[in-house]
């Protein structure tokens, strides 16, 4: 008796709470209450995420990560690099990624000034290959932008200054590097600035439009 009454309450608890197991590093859209501070896309596995914030007379307190609501949300993935950049008005940054097996998912946010953040999809198959996702991400708004490998990524500063802060799931492994140049014709981004007085570095005027770029992300097995 004792045992039946305890699987029959595990699978009630398992029908309320949907739970999901799934490996490291990937990403599972869920729809469980849990799912609250991530906002689906049109693009799979692309998510914003609103952390919630408390206020009170002192000023205000909000958890930018937590482990447990990524993974309860259908997020598994282990961050092992945080990098930041501060940069002033007008300066452009990408479009970069990394090549399997060195791809990486990406967490952004800006602590400081706000941006416009941008990723275009390039993973072979994709629904959504080829096309081009804005966001402004703010110190105000606290927005965040959960982006899976097989997206390439960039940013341009809107205010005086920026710093922008992301999390990486795998190193930084130079021979892996790639990247689309800002202003592909066939990409038409709206980045937010005058491309005339964006100041982009000389290593980034070097990269090849999308259709000429080296990539080797297959929708689907990333």
């Amino acid at each position: 008796m004792f045992y039946g009454s305890m699987v029959s309450l595990f699978h009630c608890f398992i029908r309320r709470y949907k739970v999901i197991v799934k490996q490291p590093g990937t990403i599972e859209q869920s729809n469980n209450k849990y799912n609250m501070p991530f906002i689906k896309t049109a693009f799979p596995g692309l998510l914003v995420y609103e952390p919630r914030v408390f206020h009170d007379d002192r000023g205000y307190f909000f958890e930018s990560y937590n482990e447990n609501t990524f993974k309860e949300s259908g997020v598994h993935i282990s961050f092992v690099q945080d990098n930041q950049a501060r940069s002033v008005y007008g300066v452009l940054r990408g479009l970069h990624y990394q090549l399997a097996p060195h791809a990486q998912t990406k967490l952004i946010r800006a602590l400081e000034g706000e941006i416009m953040d941008v990723v275009v999809d390039i993973r072979k198959g994709s629904p959504a290959y080829g096309k081009v996702f804005t966001i402004l991400l703010s110190a105000e708004n606290k927005k965040q932008l959960l982006v899976p490998k097989g997206f390439a990524h960039g940013y341009a500063v809107l205010s005086e200054t920026a710093e922008v802060m992301y999390k990486c799931d795998a190193f930084y492994h130079k021979p892996g590097e790639g990247g689309i140049i800002y202003n592909d014709p066939d990409l038409h981004i709206d980045w937010g600035v005058p491309l005339d007085k964006a100041i982009v570095s000389e290593k980034d005027l070097q990269l090849p439009p999308l259709a000429k770029a080296i990539h080797n992300f297959i929708f689907g097995e990333l």
